[in-house]
């Protein structure tokens, strides 16, 4: 059997999908679309949060910084919350938190306590992607997986889409308090069928009694899941691709185009916006792929990064004082498939990794992006400061933890593959002798 056909392999004990499976997914990615919206709001808003806290753009970057190491250093924890606690508890939580978390950004009267509200903000944002993640795996057939996580990125991408089209408008002809209070009044309207309809996962396909929680448990999952190397694998794949249009999107981005390359705020949140429409348009591409041609998950994740790095350099390095409208819209198209391409990284974790262990190696994996990201926030904010402004040196910073990813990736590739391969004659085999 080739590597392609392999992953449309029906085990025992598949979930059916169908209507059902939709409508309860939906649920879930509802409230990630509306996490989104709020981690997101930051980065039309930075310019307005510089003005409004009187701070410079190391301060600034520590918005968006302290933000996602929150984000990061919940990863492993919500996923083995996830994998003891279960989908819909996990997903109130967070649902909660980040609700509050954007209250109270717009309430904050100084920076201080905006900071505070941000690390809540992504606490419960944390919450959101491997929820849904897991959510998908147990309504959904095993085979459906690289599509159903494309999909829950795309609608995550429609929240990116909302902020850049929405919220920076709103905040032209309303204000601070009022968008961004006003915004937070979607994380109540989600929160509503949350509690009502969601269920963890369909009748007859319950999962196997939860082991005694502990510091043991809680080792044993960890190294686990760190053992497989297509979770490290994953992890590198994701650290490397998404981190670069995280950045532009998250701060970066608008300050740069209006500063650095003298746009207004207009045309700067229209390139903004064609980030989000690529990623929606790529992530349904790389989705079909993948699920049809297992083997392209590589070329897909070197190859979107190989194409980051060089519009990325053309853009800052381009001989004249602004760099053209036709290379920008390039570079942000470009940028659109950094997302997508980060998805492949759970697409190596999910078939290393049995089904009580999954949250915690999507965990693992998600980590990735997030500490490139939160890395390069500060790296760009401390150079701009120290270089007068210079977005050049700022932003060749991307290039640094480029190389290191790919390096790793380069490295754990051929040890992944051959480990996976032993899964999927382990399940065929399984498949094969399982009771009538």
């Amino acid at each position: 059997m080739s590597s392609a056909s392999a992953p449309t392999l029906s085990l025992p004990g598949d979930p059916p999908g169908g209507r059902r499976a939709a409508w309860i997914w939906g649920i879930g990615v509802a409230v990630y679309f509306v996490a989104i919206i709020f981690r997101t709001s930051l980065g039309v808003a930075g310019l307005d949060a510089a003005d409004r806290f009187d701070v410079n753009a190391s301060a600034l970057s520590t918005f968006s910084i302290l933000q996602l190491l929150v984000y990061a250093g919940m990863q492993i924890p919500v996923g083995l919350m996830v994998d003891r606690l279960g989908t819909k508890r996990v997903l109130t939580i967070g649902a909660v938190l980040f609700t509050v978390g954007q209250l109270g950004f717009a309430l904050s009267p100084s920076y201080g306590m905006a900071l505070a509200a941000r690390a809540l903000l992504g606490c419960g944002d944390a919450m959101t992607f491997i929820s849904v993640l897991r959510l998908g795996s147990r309504w959904f057939p095993a085979r459906r997986g690289p599509l159903i996580g494309q999909v829950a990125a795309l609608f995550g991408m429609a929240g990116n889409l909302v902020s850049t089209l929405f919220i920076a408008r709103a905040l032209h002809s309303y204000g601070w308090t009022t968008t961004f209070v006003g915004s937070s009044l979607a994380g109540v309207v989600v929160l509503v069928p949350l509690l009502l309809f969601l269920k963890d996962h369909p009748e007859g396909h319950e999962p196997p009694p939860a082991e005694h929680a502990g510091a043991t448990y809680v080792r044993r999952q960890i190294a686990a899941a760190w053992r497989e190397p297509g979770t490290r694998l994953g992890m590198w794949v994701h650290f490397t691709t998404q981190f670069p249009a995280m950045v532009f999107l998250l701060l970066w981005g608008m300050p740069f185009l209006v500063e650095a390359q003298g746009l207004s705020r207009g045309t700067a949140g229209t390139l903004l916006t064609l980030v989000v429409l690529s990623n929606m348009v790529v992530g349904l591409v790389y989705g079909q792929i993948i699920a049809r041609h297992h083997e392209a998950r590589t070329p897909i994740a070197l190859g979107t990064v190989a194409a980051t790095a060089l519009l990325w350099a053309s853009a800052i390095l381009y001989p004249a004082e602004h760099t053209p409208m036709w290379l920008l819209v390039v570079l942000c198209v470009v940028l659109g498939a950094c997302g997508p391409a980060s998805m492949v990284g759970f697409d190596f974790s999910r078939p290393a990794n049995p089904p009580e262990r999954q949250g915690t190696a999507s965990g693992i994996v998600n980590m990735g992006g997030f500490i490139a990201s939160m890395t390069t926030l500060l790296a760009v904010g401390v150079l701009l400061d120290a270089t007068g402004d210079n977005y050049r040196v700022a932003f060749a910073s991307v290039f640094v933890l480029e190389a290191l990813g790919v390096a790793q990736i380069l490295r754990l590739r051929r040890r992944a593959a051959l480990r996976e391969r032993e899964h999927h004659v382990v399940s065929r085999v399984e498949a094969v002798h399982v009771p009538a």
